[in-house]
């Protein structure tokens, strides 16, 4: 008998990176006004700083993944 997996897995994607992506399809899939109002969302943004002998350095806005943990 084999271990039974999520589809998520076998598709060799994360939890997270699952979720992100069904969330997106389900923004995209909404008719006006309501997509607008989801895609408002989707937008993230935080502040990343780097600690350095217990002081904390400059931040940084971070609002793309593609910036996140550069």
């Amino acid at each position: 008998m084999t271990t039974p997996t999520t589809f998520w897995r076998l598709a060799g994607m994360s939890y997270t990176q699952y979720v992100t992506r069904a969330a997106s399809a389900m923004r995209a899939g909404l008719k006006e006004p309501a997509k607008s109002k989801a895609m408002q969302q989707e937008k993230f943004a935080y502040n990343q700083s780097v600690w350095e002998a217990g002081e904390q350095g400059k931040k940084a806005l971070i609002e793309t993944l593609s910036k996140a943990g550069k």
